[in-house]
């Protein structure tokens, strides 16, 4: 069962009954995102840290009393979720931290974090015996909806801007989704999902307008949290496009304070390409709204000029007392490199972003050598390899000759 009690609106806060679907509040339109509200003392009957500790369910639906779906459509899905979480020793002194801690989502099937929120809305496609999912995407909705969406038996219609990487273009198209390449920004395929939606009546993916969404993405601070033996570390960073990851990551922790699972909501630091960059330019300038900006940059997940979900991502970060950081695309590709190198785990653009942006804020002293850091990583690196290779070196082509290469590898002879 579901332990929703309302549908609240982040604009008027005016709240609504659970018994109908609702995409956004009726009387404030669009811009009316909804937050979904639970019955803590119900689900805490429920749902308590010694009936997880023996819980051999190692998907996100382990934590179902704090989902809004019905369990029965959850078993044909893709096992999302549960992903490693990593400590660096090495790491934590390099940048004379008191710990670091990386939480892989790359690792999921579709190898993001975004198959968080498609998994969740594909079991409420079901369960509202809708056949066709679409979205919007740069990228990793997309292709995350796409192969959640195959796995369950559901079509998908799916558009994306013609910047979107080849490597999710790749996987979209080997999911067998319809795919639109919309001519133009992020906004002009947002606008086209948005028509298609209303049109044909198909179920909406878009997380920013889909309350739904958020609640699977929020499923990534739970699991910090039982990893850390509800002990999360002081900052949790994660890079930030239309702001529903952010939010979904401090939904989670909110969660859990209510249920009285964790003491305190850690900090959230939010971290943007300074080619596209709204949400940096409210916080820099204290503005509780946010303006369009361009979308510059490399990280094409995050690059998101006109975020659907302000609220929650400013909240996120004003509510947890965090902040937010830019940085460069330089710096992006660099920790692409760095991170891949020094941990073992490969990073596209906008996942590479949170690990700047972690040495940005402990370059600038926002985080504390004191404080324990985890950052996120919201995608695999095989998602768009073209960028990636801007920071390598090109492979030494040689002639299959042994004796041409004892000089180049330069390494000492076992004896």
């Amino acid at each position: 069962m579901s332990y929703k009690l309302a549908y609240r609106c982040t604009i008027c806060n005016k709240k609504y009954p659970v018994d109908k679907e609702l995409y956004t509040c009726p009387e404030c339109g669009e811009t009316g995102i909804l937050d979904i509200e639970y019955d803590y003392k119900k689900i805490a009957e429920v749902f308590t840290k010694a009936k997880l500790s023996s819980s051999k369910e190692y998907s996100l639906w382990r934590y179902l009393p704090l989902l809004p779906v019905e369990e029965s459509f959850t078993k044909n899905s893709l096992r999302v979720g549960w992903t490693p979480l990593y400590k660096f020793a090495d790491l934590a002194l390099k940048y004379n931290t008191k710990a670091i801690y990386i939480k892989d989502d790359g690792q999921n099937p579709t190898q993001s974090l975004k198959d968080r929120a498609s998994v969740v809305a594909c079991v409420k496609a079901l369960e509202l015996n809708q056949k066709v999912i679409s979205c919007s995407s740069t990228g990793n909705a997309a292709s995350s909806l796409a192969g959640n969406a195959a796995k369950m038996g559901l079509k998908t219609v799916i558009f994306v801007p013609e910047r979107a990487p080849i490597g999710k273009l790749t996987q979209i198209q080997a999911f067998g989704s319809q795919l639109i390449k919309v001519k133009g920004d992020y906004k002009a395929a947002y606008e086209m999902s948005k028509a298609a939606i209303n049109h044909f009546g198909f179920y909406n993916r878009n997380a920013a307008i889909n309350p739904n969404l958020i609640e699977g993405k929020k499923t990534v601070a739970l699991e910090i949290a039982e990893q850390l033996n509800f002990k999360p570390t002081e900052w949790i960073v994660v890079s930030v496009g239309d702001g529903c990851t952010i939010g979904g990551v401090y939904k989670g922790f909110y969660d859990l304070f209510n249920l009285n699972f964790i003491k305190k909501i850690p900090k959230i630091l939010g971290v943007q390409s300074s080619g596209c960059n709204p949400f940096y330019q409210a916080y820099k300038n204290n503005l509780d709204y946010l303006e369009e900006t361009d979308e510059l940059t490399v990280a094409d997940s995050i690059s998101v000029g006109i975020p659907r979900n302000p609220v929650k991502g400013l909240n996120a970060v004003k509510k947890s007392q965090g902040a937010f950081i830019e940085v460069s695309d330089e710096e992006i590709l660099s920790a692409i490199k760095e991170l891949a190198s020094q941990t073992g785990i490969f990073a596209e653009p906008a996942a590479a972003a949170s690990f700047a942006g972690f040495k940005k804020a402990r370059r600038k002293a926002i985080i504390s050598s004191e404080e324990e850091v985890t950052i996120i990583i919201t995608g695999n690196g095989l998602k768009d390899p073209n960028n990636a290779r801007k920071v390598l070196e090109e492979p030494l082509a040689v002639e299959p000759v042994f004796e041409k290469i004892k000089h180049i590898l330069n390494i000492e002879r076992r004896t």
